[in-house]
């Protein structure tokens, strides 16, 4: 097989792979289940608190049996959270949950898989 067909048929299959991740993306290109809106209620009952600003920045996926989606989310001030929030896949008909998060987070801290 000539290289440059090899190469592209690798890119395919790690793009579909499961628990593959993707780059950092916009928010503003965001996939629904990566806008943050519908998971803000379990944040903030989670840290006790209400949040006047939560809005997207940038975003990760990863593929597992779903979807796993890490979300930098402005709060406020200079204070930023991470999300992971989990999609089921679409037959399970399930809501989207805050798996976990991450606190005490700048607009300069890298958005990782946890």
């Amino acid at each position: 097989m000539p290289p440059c067909l090899l190469l592209a048929s690798t890119v395919l299959f790690r793009k579909h792979r499961g628990g593959g991740r993707t780059l950092v993306r916009s928010a503003a290109l965001a996939h629904p289940a990566a806008r943050p809106e519908q998971v803000k209620p379990q944040l903030e009952e989670k840290e006790g608190k209400t949040f006047d600003v939560f809005t997207a920045v940038e975003f990760k996926t990863q593929v597992v049996a779903g979807t796993n989606y890490f979300i930098k989310v402005h709060v406020g001030n200079d204070e930023f959270v991470h999300l992971r929030v989990f999609r089921s896949l679409p037959h399970e008909n399930r809501p989207l949950s805050l798996h976990s998060y991450q606190s005490s987070k700048t607009r300069h801290d890298e958005l990782a898989f946890f």
